[in-house]
């Protein structure tokens, strides 16, 4: 179980791959989700706009200092981005 508390703004997302996923905006209201800032989205990185992406909580394998590794990879945890509702 991941200790929900550790989880602060700013900190890097990566996957189990090493590669960058994004970077934590804060835990949605549910505390289920980590919401990603706009500015790492797929879209604003290929000019069709931002928007926020979020990330099941139980996709965190560890916390490694300032980072948050994902037992996805960073291909596939993008792949699981659920969009702002």
């Amino acid at each position: 179980m991941v200790d929900k508390s550790q989880i602060k703004e700013h900190m890097e997302v990566i996957g189990a791959d090493g590669v960058h996923v994004g970077i934590v905006d804060h835990l949605d209201d549910s505390g289920e989700r980590i919401k990603l800032t706009k500015q790492d989205s797929p879209q604003t990185q290929s000019g069709k706009g931002a928007s926020h992406h979020y990330l099941p909580v139980g996709l965190i394998a560890e916390f490694e200092g300032d980072k948050i590794r994902l037992s996805a990879t960073g291909e596939n945890a993008v792949n699981m981005f659920e969009e702002d509702k």
